[in-house]
């Protein structure tokens, strides 16, 4: 790409349709001026260009870079350039918007074109014969469809908003990176704005901590020069409007247009507001999505956090009937975590989710029954056997806690701990159709009843005493937890929400526990339970 002279062919030969449907000449703002400067920096370095924009809306990097790429391919020979959005209008407007480039030239630069299609522009002879033209094009397509740029060799690349791709994100932009060589001479540009802690904000993180080759470019709202309205006489600002013109360096024109576009754009939804136009890279992703939790007080706990007090895993004797000899052994690779240690006497409840596949964990989670404090957290991807038998050292360690294991994609962990006569489990109803009537089941069933339910309790811990959960993979998974299409809470794709749902249960079955300290009946509950549990 000869970037050099690109900014220029853009201002003296192409033309863009503006939000009043005029045909005008395409003069750079200042925001694209930086992407631009940023985009020569590294062809001044002689390195193929990536670059990774988290953006707010209407800023006009879409049109930029479009801009770039055409420019390229419409003066380049053998240049293959591929345009990927996120629906199909969007692809339809992209290639509408070069369309309207090819239409605009002026004669003396415009090449020779032969259209294969709706969505390809080739640059090349139209007739049969004669002298051949540059014999390159220009493909826009929509994400979701399969091998999309696997079967070409690409030196440009404009990945349009990313984060909102359908299906397996970073399988369709594997197979696309594939086609691009590592040289001088390429660009690949992937520009979005935030749709939660999802795989653009992975690969945000990591162009953020030199851990890739592309370039992290934020760009806030305050960037763009139309968001600035006039300030009526006597206007007062708000402590938080304030700290934020401190911050940010913004004029009063600029905060009294946010004050209008809360209003007015976004329904008086502050949060609205951040979400669709962030000032920083971390509101961005944590308003944006449809988060289950509040992302930013979450977010703000993190640091706080506490070590646990120790970690390792349970070793214990085992004869082929019984476990014996339960001991603690301290590991840095351990799967349990003490946050605190059992105290004597209080009654705790412990909640597990089992691995639903092969990517997902086995977890636990203990609380102290009488706050719903977080005491102790595990999380393993060993087999079944083994995660039951740590579960019942766990829960004997914490003055046998009461006890409840999802039971949806295996009871085994539930039948391992009868076996192994745990003196309790937490029961609940289910309906007998054989018989028409009500019998008692050990562990935790997740139902289209049950899940909102349990969820929604948690949701509630969350804003009432959010202090009572300490561990911070569970808060990590929390931040990645959030409504799908069909408003079902769940982890976003690929990501995991074993210990969300294993907290979720723990905090459920605190009603079959003693919600106070009671040493005496406490340690008589094992004898009665197992009488219960030889008469059933």
């Amino acid at each position: 790409m000869n970037i050099r002279n690109a900014g220029e062919y853009i201002e003296n030969f192409l033309k863009i349709k503006t939000k009043k449907s005029e045909i005008v000449p395409f003069r750079l703002n200042g925001a694209q001026r930086r992407l631009y400067g940023i985009i020569r920096e590294q062809h001044r370095a002689g390195k193929p260009i990536r670059i990774i924009i988290l953006k707010a809306r209407q800023l006009g990097f879409s049109t930029m870079v479009q801009g770039l790429i055409f420019a390229d391919t419409a003066t380049r020979e053998n240049v293959r350039s591929l345009v990927v959005a996120h629906r199909d209008d969007a692809t339809a407007n992209l290639f509408r918007m070069s369309q309207l480039f090819l239409g605009e030239l002026p004669k003396p630069v415009r090449p020779m074109v032969r259209n294969s299609n709706a969505r390809e522009i080739i640059f090349d002879n139209p007739a049969k014969g004669g002298r051949h033209g540059l014999r390159s094009s220009l493909r826009c397509l929509t994400a979701g469809g399969d091998g999309i740029g696997r079967s070409d060799t690409l030196q440009n690349v404009h990945v349009s908003e990313f984060a909102f791709w359908p299906g397996d994100k970073a399988a369709t932009l594997g197979g696309i990176m594939q086609a691009v060589p590592s040289e001088p001479g390429t660009m690949v540009v992937i520009e979005s704005t935030a749709n939660g802690l999802d795989e653009f904000k992975k690969r945000w993180d990591a162009a953020v901590r030199g851990e890739s080759d592309f370039v992290p470019v934020f760009f806030g709202w305050h960037e763009n020069p139309e968001y600035r309205m006039a300030v009526a006489p006597g206007t007062e600002w708000t402590d938080e409007e304030r700290a934020l013109a401190a911050q940010y360096g913004l004029t009063d024109e600029q905060l009294q247009w946010r004050r209008w576009s809360i209003l007015n754009n976004c329904g008086g939804d502050e949060a609205l507001f951040r979400q669709e136009f962030p000032i920083c890279p971390d509101e961005a992703f944590l308003t944006s999505g449809n988060p289950v939790f509040d992302n930013e007080a979450i977010a703000r706990r993190i640091p706080e956090l506490p070590e646990p007090e120790t970690v390792g895993s349970f070793e214990y004797d085992y004869d082929g009937l019984q476990i014996t000899n339960v001991r603690f052994t301290e590991h840095s690779a351990g799967a349990v975590k003490i946050y605190e240690q059992p105290k004597k006497g209080v009654p705790y409840v412990l909640g597990g989710d089992t691995a639903g596949d092969g990517s997902d964990f086995f977890t636990a989670q203990v609380l102290d029954c009488r706050t719903g404090k977080q005491v102790a957290v595990l999380r393993q991807q060993y087999d079944e056997v083994d995660y039951a038998r740590q579960i019942y050292c766990l829960g004997l360690n914490y003055n046998t806690a009461l006890v409840g294991i999802e039971n949806n994609y295996s009871t085994f962990p539930t039948r391992e701990l009868e076996r192994l006569r745990y003196p309790r489990q937490f029961v609940r109803q289910r309906e007998d159709t054989f018989i028409h009537g009500y019998q008692q089941s050990f562990g935790f069933l997740t139902t289209s009843v049950t899940r909102p339910l349990i969820v929604a309790e948690l949701v509630k811990v969350m804003l009432e005493t959010p202090e009572v959960v300490v561990d911070r993979a569970t808060l990590e998974e929390m931040l990645v937890f959030a409504y799908n299409a069909h408003r079902r809470p769940e982890a976003l794709p690929g990501e995991h929400d074993d210990l969300v749902m294993a907290l979720a249960i723990a905090h459920y079955i605190r009603q079959q526990q003693a919600s106070e300290a009671e040493p005496e009946r406490i340690a008589e509950r094992p004898k009665l339970i197992e009488t219960l549990r030889m008469r059933r």
